[in-house]
């Protein structure tokens, strides 16, 4: 596709023809020198004025001035659009899947709900507002799962979190091993800004790694973690497979210090969410602390075209002012 990068070039055209309208006409001095080839020079300087003033000489000098207004204006065509460039930032979700998860202590549209739901619900709401960010998903139980890799689709990231379930990843909690995870999916990328958004209702139970160590070396990676408490104050109503099996009170299982010691070392945040209006302080929160970089919008590959006019205007401009010395070589 064909057209000018500044077409506000072209309201140039008529700036000959209104310089010629507004400024006076120059005043040529008078002739007293008598000289024997007086005749010569009048015929000479006659044809000079004829080719300056009739259109048909005038016609070269337009030509050159159009053709210098339409490099002026950048002429170039449009190619095959680009892919976007990689300027947003990557962030981890890593999600805690635990038995505890599957607490009913939190509200979802004036009901009781499990967390996990809760949790799905503002996620995706969060992930919605990510637009040119790179996002992945981390699932986490026993042990650490990735279930999406760094990527710009957010509705396949959004319809994979969705579909998680309780127990997916296991019954415990490996918060280390989570933020490892993490670290090696991140530090490979070269992006300029690497965050973890780390969601956990408990404390680290499993794994191989602390999550002590695993945040000090995330610091070390230049990983900002943001860690989030999910659970109600007081309790609630735990699922009966977990009284069985003689889990503790989930409301008193959150490890709180720890996650706190988490996004200090990291230069992160924390924060703990136990109703709908703590969930929205969050996100706001963290579209403060980390906003995201918006897409730019789609470009084309652009050819340019300017050189073409512009050598032809130069071309022209030398022929026309190479005239006279022809024509004294022709006399």
């Amino acid at each position: 596709m064909f057209e000018f990068a500044w077409p506000a070039a072209l309201l140039l055209l008529p700036l000959p023809w209104l310089l010629r309208w507004l400024l006076p006409a120059a005043e040529r001095p008078a002739r007293a020198l008598q000289v024997a080839f007086l005749p010569r020079l009048r015929r000479l300087d006659s044809k000079q004025q004829v080719l300056v003033h009739t259109p048909r000489s005038a016609a070269p000098l337009i030509l050159i001035w159009l053709l210098l207004v339409m490099a002026c204006a950048r002429p170039q065509l449009l190619g095959a659009p680009l892919p976007p460039l990689s300027s947003g930032r990557d962030m981890m979700l890593a999600i805690d899947l635990s038995a505890s998860m599957d607490t009913r202590d939190l509200q979802l549209d004036g009901a009781a709900s499990d967390r996990l739901s809760v949790v799905k619900h503002w996620l995706s709401e969060l992930i919605g507002q990510r637009g040119g960010d790179r996002l992945g998903l981390i699932l986490f139980g026993d042990k650490a799962y990735v279930q999406s890799p760094l990527t710009y689709d957010l509705d396949s990231v959004s319809t994979w979190l969705n579909e998680t379930f309780i127990g997916l990843a296991g019954r415990d909690t490996a918060i280390g091993d989570a933020i490892g995870l993490a670290i090696k999916r991140l530090n490979a990328q070269p992006a300029n800004s690497r965050v973890l958004l780390l969601v956990t209702d408990g404390a680290n139970t499993a794994g191989t790694m602390s999550p002590i160590q695993a945040a000090r070396i995330a610091s070390d990676a230049h990983i900002r973690i943001f860690t989030v408490g999910v659970g109600a104050e007081g309790g609630g109503q735990s699922d009966l497979l977990s009284i069985l099996e003689g889990d503790s009170d989930p409301a008193n299982d959150l490890d709180e210090a720890t996650l706190q010691e988490i996004a200090k070392l990291t230069g992160g945040d924390y924060f703990r969410v136990s109703d709908s209006a703590a969930l929205q302080q969050m996100i706001e929160r963290i579209e403060q602390l980390e906003p995201s970089q918006r897409a730019d919008r789609a470009s084309r590959e652009a050819k340019p075209l300017y050189p073409w006019p512009l050598a032809l205007a130069l071309l022209l401009s030398t022929l026309w002012s190479s005239r006279p010395v022809r024509r004294r070589m022709h006399a």
